[in-house]
């Protein structure tokens, strides 16, 4: 009698890990990459299928395009059909503010590639690299030792019982709803101020447009050309507007707001198919979590999230992703302490920058001051990046030379598992 062939999940290939990422997009993919090429063992673990999209305006400010640059994706993604964009025009009610950008020959311009693309490349790169990836699979738990230290994850699929893996150090990159921030107690450091919602469906574009940023009194809105002859159009609101106006119909209500910023806008928007789906966020206050612990840190939205109003998600991301692999290679408490408090100098300004326009307690005659003040902030990040030597194998080699292997942040703690972290923090005990 004929048997059907039954497909099991995938395993890790090892039982232990340098570093175990939970999540695989922009921010652990990047981390991924980073520590990989140093050459880390590295297991990355993300619920989602491999390619899938997910929400994102895609706008990669500068300080991306330089690290994309410098670590040999740019090209690829240009490649892959990723336009550059080399004006972006502000829209203050009815002035229109153009600003050309050329980085130089190595940066003609920015990009704003989708999310099936950027982070499909950034996870075949760290493959290639030698990093190890779970697609479909969830992470349930983190176990620790008896003194608290993270130890590793506890991997739950579909068909099997659960799968204990251990690592010197835990990174979670999954968003804002963390696992591993919440598994680990991460402090809350800062509390933004405000939200606001954003909804945004894509239309065709012409070739060779630019950014373009609409604000009127209590509005704003985006268009961001992206893969495909097509462009990311965005209307941003106060929640408080959102929950008012879109619940009875997004589709009506964001092309009110369109058409009130820029009918050019709106008559740009309604060129999307006709059963184009639109994608909402209604938006929660930016927020600065504690960045590491023992045996844990955090990369990504799981550590910063700001208001996507500012389009600086994705460029944070990769900033706070090559500065964690460092501290990671390097091992010392003072390289992690070092990271975090250079993470925090940034993502607290720019929490403040992206506060000050998301509020929407601005006027058209003060908002241009506003982004000047973003601008500059932007501009010392890039010059901080452009500082900084990328991580490397000759730092994670400098590290390992002395003595046998270290962990992460002055580790002395023999790598036994107690209980789940799950348990431990339902018992008051912090890791």
């Amino acid at each position: 009698m004929p048997t059907t062939a039954i497909s099991l999940p995938p395993t890790p290939k090892c039982a232990h890990y340098n570093a175990i990422i939970v999540g695989a997009r922009c921010a652990g993919a990047s981390t991924a990459l980073l520590l990989a090429r140093a050459g880390l063992k590295v297991l990355v673990i993300e619920r989602r299928p491999y390619g899938s999209d997910t929400l994102s305006t895609h706008a990669l400010m500068r300080a991306a395009v330089l690290q994309l640059s410098r670590w040999g994706l740019l090209a690829p993604l240009l490649k892959a059909g990723t336009p550059p964009i080399e004006t972006t025009t502000f829209h203050y009610g009815d002035e229109e503010i153009t600003i050309p950008l050329d980085g130089g020959p190595d940066l003609p311009g920015l990009i704003a590639p989708r999310r099936t693309v950027l982070d499909r490349i950034l996870v075949d790169a760290a493959r290639k690299a030698g990093a190890e990836f779970l697609h479909d699979m969830a992470v349930g738990d983190l176990f620790a030792d008896t003194r608290g230290r993270v130890r590793g994850v506890e991997i739950r699929g579909a068909g099997r019982a659960a799968l204990r893996v251990s690592a010197d150090i835990v990174v979670g990159a999954d968003g804002i709803g963390s696992l591993v921030a919440k598994c680990c107690d991460a402090e809350v450091l800062r509390q933004g101020a405000v939200s606001a919602a954003h909804v945004y469906g894509y239309a065709p574009v012409e070739p060779g447009a630019g950014y373009h940023w609409y604000f009127r009194d209590g509005i704003a809105g985006s268009l961001i050309p992206t893969n495909d002859g097509m462009a990311c159009i965005v209307a941003s609101v106060p929640t408080r507007l959102f929950d008012q106006r879109f619940r009875i119909g997004h589709a009506g209500a964001r092309m009110e707001v369109l058409e009130a910023l820029s009918p050019a806008l709106a008559a740009q928007a309604d060129r999307a198919a006709k059963d184009a789906r639109l994608q909402a966020f209604r938006g929660v206050p930016g927020y600065i979590r504690q960045a590491y612990g023992p045996g844990w840190a955090l990369v990504g939205d799981a550590g910063f999230f700001r208001d996507p109003i500012t389009a600086h998600g994705i460029s944070d991301a990769l900033r706070d992703a090559e500065g964690l692999a460092r501290a990671v290679l390097d091992g010392s408490d003072a390289a992690f302490t070092a990271w975090q408090r250079e993470r925090d100098v940034f993502a607290s300004q720019i929490l403040d920058a992206t506060d000050a326009v998301a509020g929407f307690d601005w006027t058209l005659a003060d908002i241009g001051e506003r982004h000047r003040r973003f601008s500059a902030v932007m501009k010392a990040e890039v010059q901080a990046l452009a500082e900084r030597e990328m991580p490397s194998r000759a730092l994670h080699a400098a590290r390992r030379r002395p003595a046998a292997r270290r962990a992460p942040a002055n580790d002395t703690n023999p790598p036994s598992a107690a209980g789940s972290i799950t348990q431990r923090n339902r018992t008051g005990m912090r890791p």
